[in-house]
């Protein structure tokens, strides 16, 4: 079965099960339930290969918002525009994938940030060994991680920390020295439990 077939197939079944979505960091008790949320789309970008992989960039340590930190190519959605849409925008401005190379297998789960973002993950693929010219405003590096390293469960490790005052439990993935966490971390987690991939 082809790469595209088991993700649609996969992402399908997984649709409406009984499980647990992390939302926020799992502290956006901090925003009340009124609260406005911005939205956003990523683009979850799947290697077409025998060991598919995904796309990571890091955040240029400029940036006001998780400067350095791992995340996927994306950002808030234009007026006029849906999920996939923006998140093929992004791709292409951030990293410069261009949306003719992505074929889009769907939406996962929408992900409710601590501030203030509702992110909805489009997952598509890409032909392996692109070459991507990272923006420098935005993307201080582009990597590509194994599809099944980070849906493997066994490296999605729980941590706290102390955050105004409160302990705050959020996950974290290591892949070599890089570090995953947080927003990334946790739409990976769910993700996984999404797909149940094997």
């Amino acid at each position: 079965m082809m790469l595209k077939d088991r993700l649609a197939a996969a992402l399908a079944k997984g649709a409406g099960a009984h499980m647990i979505l992390l939302t926020g960091d799992q502290h956006d008790g901090d925003l009340a339930a009124s609260d406005t949320l911005l939205p956003a789309a990523v683009l979850i970008a799947v290697t077409d290969r025998a060991d598919p992989g995904v796309i990571l960039t890091q955040r240029t340590d400029t940036m006001s918002r998780h400067p350095g930190q791992i995340a996927f190519p994306g950002g808030r959605i234009d007026p006029g525009e849906d999920v996939v849409t923006a998140a093929l925008r992004e791709a292409e401005e951030e990293i410069a994938l261009p949306r003719g190379h992505v074929t889009v297998i769907g939406e996962a789960d929408s992900y409710r940030t601590v501030t203030g973002f509702q992110v909805t993950p489009v997952i598509g693929i890409i032909p392996p060994d692109l070459i991507f010219t990272p923006s420098e405003a935005e993307v201080a590096s582009v990597f590509e991680v194994p599809l099944a390293f980070l849906l493997d469960e066994a490296n999605h490790v729980e941590a706290t920390l102390e955050w105004q005052g409160h302990d705050r439990h959020y996950y974290e993935i290591m892949w070599n020295d890089r570090r995953i966490w947080g927003a990334t971390a946790a739409m990976i987690v769910n993700l996984a439990r999404r797909l149940r991939w094997s």
